[in-house]
């Protein structure tokens, strides 16, 4: 498949949640990350519109990305968690599409900082930088080159320690 290929991207519906789940369970090695997105639709960190989803030329969802709620020290962020592409449309540009997305959303309607314990290789071209260069870590530990950063909107990022919601677990 063509990294080229544009993809549309839309707001998850209703009509998604069980795609969403299997796109998740296809994506990971097991099944914690589509249930951590099905705790996450219940909680008060979820935030509506910021589930968006890539689809095909039918409309079927064929990749996901999720921003909820966390924060950083006292200074409200979201958490870019998880990510997740169907692996016959892995590295097919659908990701970065997502990424993409979900920051421009995000920025226009106000969110500043986001955050991502993901691939060190991989979300820099994005614009996320080590989290630990600003002063800003996890409750537990964590490799330092895969927890990182971003500013939306050029503002310094605060410092302190990430607090993600209850789902998480951490």
């Amino acid at each position: 498949m063509s990294t080229h290929r544009s993809w549309t991207i839309r707001t998850e519906n209703s009509a998604d949640i069980a795609r969403v789940h299997a796109i998740n369970a296809a994506a990971f090695d097991t099944p914690a990350e589509a249930e951590l997105v099905d705790q996450l639709r219940t909680d008060s960190a979820w935030i509506d519109g910021l589930s968006l989803v890539a689809t095909d030329d039918t409309d079927t969802p064929i990749a996901h990305i999720l921003l909820t709620r966390n924060h950083i020290g006292d200074t409200e962020a979201v958490c870019l968690a998880p990510m997740a592409v169907l692996p016959e449309y892995q590295r097919s540009g659908a990701g970065g599409a997502l990424i993409r997305a979900v920051l421009r959303e995000a920025a226009t309607r106000g969110e500043r900082f986001v955050t991502v314990l993901g691939h060190p290789e991989y979300y820099p071209r994005f614009g996320f930088d080590r989290a630990s260069k600003y002063g800003i870590a996890m409750g537990v530990e964590v490799p330092d080159e895969a927890l990182m950063v971003m500013s939306l909107d050029g503002s310094e990022l605060p410092r302190g320690i990430i607090r993600y919601a209850a789902p998480f677990g951490v």
